[in-house]
């Protein structure tokens, strides 16, 4: 749907997320990417998220109004934070500027209070389901919580008018789990940035790699829910008939002491982001993704935009995106000995590796963000007439607030 076609005019849109750039991770690029995508189709977007440590004192660069309230850092995930409470605060500020519509993009203290803001005053509210928290919690010693953590998950976003998850699978076992109202909307891809062109054979020479040996990498945080110790095994079991070949690590997380410890020939390159994230991607030949707790997985279309044989479980991004044999590699869930020796045997024909690469890229060039966009307008135009019409209110953000 798009604005000519089913909408009178532009939307108001309070968008709500607990994590936001320059934070890095994957929740937090994907929701600045849709907000801009909303935005250039010519909607109004005021983003509602924590403050971050550089921004005292900062003002808007963009002029859209970006509301910061107070936060407080995630335990076991440093550089992040999640709002605090501020129902209150919230009422007062949507009263004032009433949006069309609040779109909730994480479950956090900052988006229950958004939910109870938008219900009071009677607002349509969508959200999105963007992270695996309940399979998170077996990784960090709190498997016994699995039950409330879903439940609480369940509650959420069955209080709003319509969840978005990311892929059919993820859709039906929510389901089974009791959420209703979800509706499948994949997630977009930049496939003008992660481009094939970004190849650089100087950033290869840093990492001690000649133009034909094969270069591994995989990017994300260093995480326990994350399945690397698959990732070390897969690499050790490539590099027994490949020695020259190279690992390369793009990410930061707890597990970056213990893994350099295991592979101390490795390349940690640390975060990147942007053009240099690009040339990262592109400069690789074959990407392994071992995780098995994602929703999306959105490297994994990254990666395939960057012209790189996937190898990954088949679930999430992979599933959707990835025709086993033709454009990467799928194995069956939760399965890492096959994991392992499926690595093995795509590393093994580097020609082949790299034909892979080049219809990966082929298969995601409809996930551009745009499309995306029009489809979450949509479900925000659903929502919208889901609910009694309210008094219509002007929505002009300041250009920085705080509440």
């Amino acid at each position: 749907m798009d604005i000519q076609s089913g909408l009178p005019r532009p939307l108001r849109i309070a968008c709500v997320t607990e994590t936001y750039p320059p934070e890095v991770n994957g929740v937090a690029m994907t929701v600045a990417r849709l907000v801009q995508s909303l935005r250039a189709r010519h909607h109004a977007v005021q983003v509602v998220r924590p403050r971050q440590k550089s921004e005292v004192g900062a003002s808007s660069a963009d002029g859209q109004g970006d509301v910061l309230v107070h936060g407080v850092p995630i335990p076991r995930y440093a550089g992040l934070r999640m709002g605090l409470p501020c129902m209150g605060r919230l009422v007062k500020l949507w009263k004032k500027h009433r949006p069309d519509v609040v779109h909730i993009a994480t479950e956090g203290p900052l988006g229950r209070s958004a939910l109870l803001a938008a219900r009071r005053l009677g607002l349509p509210v969508c959200s999105e389901f963007r992270t695996n928290f309940h399979a998170y919690s077996q990784h960090y010693g709190f498997g016994f919580l699995r039950g409330p953590i879903i439940g609480y998950l369940r509650r959420f976003h069955n209080a709003t008018q319509c969840t978005m998850v990311p892929t059919q699978a993820l859709h039906d076992d929510l389901a089974k789990e009791g959420f209703h109202n979800l509706l499948t909307v994949a997630r977009g891809v930049d496939v003008r940035r992660f481009d094939t062109a970004h190849r650089s054979e100087a950033l290869r020479a840093q990492w001690g790699a000649a133009p034909d040996d094969l270069v591994v990498t995989c990017v994300g945080r260093l995480a326990p829910e994350k399945n690397l110790a698959t990732l070390v095994s897969a690499f050790e079991a490539i590099r027994r008939q490949q020695p020259r070949a190279r690992l390369v690590l793009v990410g930061d997380g707890p597990m970056r002491k213990e893994l350099q410890a295991r592979c101390p020939d490795a390349i940690f390159a640390g975060q990147r982001i942007g053009d240099d994230l690009a040339a990262h991607y592109a400069s690789a030949d074959l990407f392994l993704f071992p995780s098995v707790t994602e929703t999306f997985g959105n490297v994994t279309t990254e990666a395939m935009a960057s012209g790189l044989a996937v190898v990954a479980f088949d679930y999430a991004a992979a599933q959707r995106v990835i025709e086993d044999g033709v454009s990467g590699a799928l194995v069956s869930f939760n399965d890492n000995a096959a994991f392992v020796a499926r690595a093995a045997r795509v590393a093994a024909d580097l020609a082949h590796c790299r034909v892979l690469g080049t219809r990966a890229r082929t298969s995601v060039m409809a996930l551009d963000w745009d499309s995306i966009a029009a489809q979450v307008e949509g479900v925000m135009a659903s929502v919208m007439r889901a609910v009694e019409p309210v008094q219509d209110y002007a929505f002009a953000p300041a250009r920085h607030s705080s509440v």
